[in-house]
């Protein structure tokens, strides 16, 4: 028989929410004997931590309603078959307290995406298998305009996390010479993300614009550690910039999101004297609601600054190296070259 559904108190800004959570008992991660129940406990541990995270944001909800099994798999574009999918609409039967936020694809169709404005809605979420939530890099205010440069630093196969942290070190050297400063984290896997806050004056294209130029520059000054090749082909043993995290719809799992491994990692903010000796297998569903009680959130400040484009944007144009492809699934975008491998253009 399925455990009977217990209710949580969940502290927010309109009193107390009785949240539900169903089958609390159910194995989510049942090697490591992680119940539905933990889960929610987590997400509340990390609380204020989460919430800055979210708080305002248009965000796709990762649901993995039956758990992290071993043969469990996520849909895909190509593949819909899997065990867990992505939400990027609001999920019908939503409490009224569940925010949404307008955001337009690139298709053009418009959607309501769950938009957290408090705890309540993180925990409600994950009753429903929530376990990455993937925030727009923007507020339900000004949908189309980004505050947030993230810098996705990729490792690729013969390189892993040691790699990615030395890139860090030079690309917050090259982001001080622009004046401007990165909040870094795990990716809750291989990866290292860079969160730069920006002022809301541009659109998409141009952030994208702007982080292209900025690993352009990364990638002259560090030729043999990073790439900045859309194509897997021709990246080698570098770590790649994703500048394509900064299309429209492209988002990156938040800080204290859980990843769907078999550690149960999260995705862990840093401070940047931590990067040089972190190992995201540390951070996990167990450890981080101790070191968040510990050191608090690292990311804390982000919301005070704001940086200007304006230095980035002057070295695209300084650079004046065109544009970059965009992923399959985006219309035909102006100015942007070819979509095929160099490999298939050779025998054309």
């Amino acid at each position: 028989m399925a455990t009977p559904a217990v209710e949580i108190d969940v502290e927010g800004p309109e009193g107390v929410r009785k949240v539900r959570v169903s089958s609390p008992d159910k194995p989510y991660f049942p090697g490591l004997g992680v119940t539905k129940l933990q889960v929610v406990e987590y997400f509340l541990a990390v609380g204020p931590g989460i919430l800055a995270a979210l708080r305002d944001r248009p965000t796709t909800l990762e649901r993995w309603p039956g758990g992290v099994t071993e043969d469990a798999k996520l849909s895909t574009r190509q593949d819909h078959s899997g065990d867990a999918f992505y939400q990027k609409r609001v999920p019908k039967g939503a409490p009224d307290y569940v925010r949404t936020a307008r955001i337009t694809f690139p298709s053009g169709r418009p959607a309501d995406e769950v938009c957290p404005t408090e705890l309540a809605v993180v925990a409600w979420a994950a009753n429903l298998g929530t376990l990455t939530f993937h925030p727009w890099p923007v507020r339900r205010d000004r949908p189309d305009h980004p505050d947030q440069l993230r810098i996705d630093l990729d490792p690729q196969p013969g390189t892993d996390f040691s790699h990615a942290t030395v890139v860090a070190a030079e690309a917050r050297s090259l982001l001080a010479d622009m004046g401007m400063h990165a909040f870094p984290k795990t990716s809750g896997g291989r990866g290292l993300h860079l969160y730069v806050p920006i002022e809301p004056r541009w659109t998409f294209v141009e952030a994208r614009r702007a982080l292209i130029a900025f690993g352009r520059e990364l990638e002259r000054r560090m030729p043999d550690q990073v790439t900045l090749s859309w194509w897997k082909e021709d990246r080698g043993e570098r770590v790649f910039i994703d500048f394509n995290q900064m299309a429209r719809d492209r988002t990156i799992a938040s800080a204290y999101s859980i990843r769907p491994t078999p550690r149960a990692q999260v995705s862990a903010p840093l401070l940047w004297d931590e990067v040089p000796d972190a190992r995201p297998e540390d951070f996990t569903i167990h450890s981080m609601p101790t070191r968040f009680a510990e050191v608090g959130d690292p990311h804390a400040g982000i919301a005070e600054a704001a940086f200007s484009l304006e230095p980035l944007l002057a070295l695209s144009d300084e650079q004046d190296a065109g544009d970059l492809p965009y992923p399959p699934e985006y219309p035909k975008m102006a100015g942007e070259p070819k979509r095929v491998q160099p490999s298939k253009a050779r025998l054309e």
